[in-house]
């Protein structure tokens, strides 16, 4: 059986754009509940990696 040329390059830009968009992250994120102290201890971590050390 052979793969429709078309299909294939439409489904590589909607895997393109759902990886844009942020989608699977949002929905793994989402799988399992998270403690609201161990969001903040997420949030706290990787602002401290974006702040630059001087």
């Amino acid at each position: 059986m052979r793969r429709n040329p078309d299909f294939e390059r439409i489904f590589k830009q909607f895997k393109r754009d759902v990886e844009r968009e942020g989608i699977i992250r949002e929905i793994k994120k989402k799988e399992f509940y998270e403690k609201p102290s161990q969001i903040r201890r997420r949030r706290k971590a990787r602002k401290e990696r974006r702040t630059p050390v001087r």
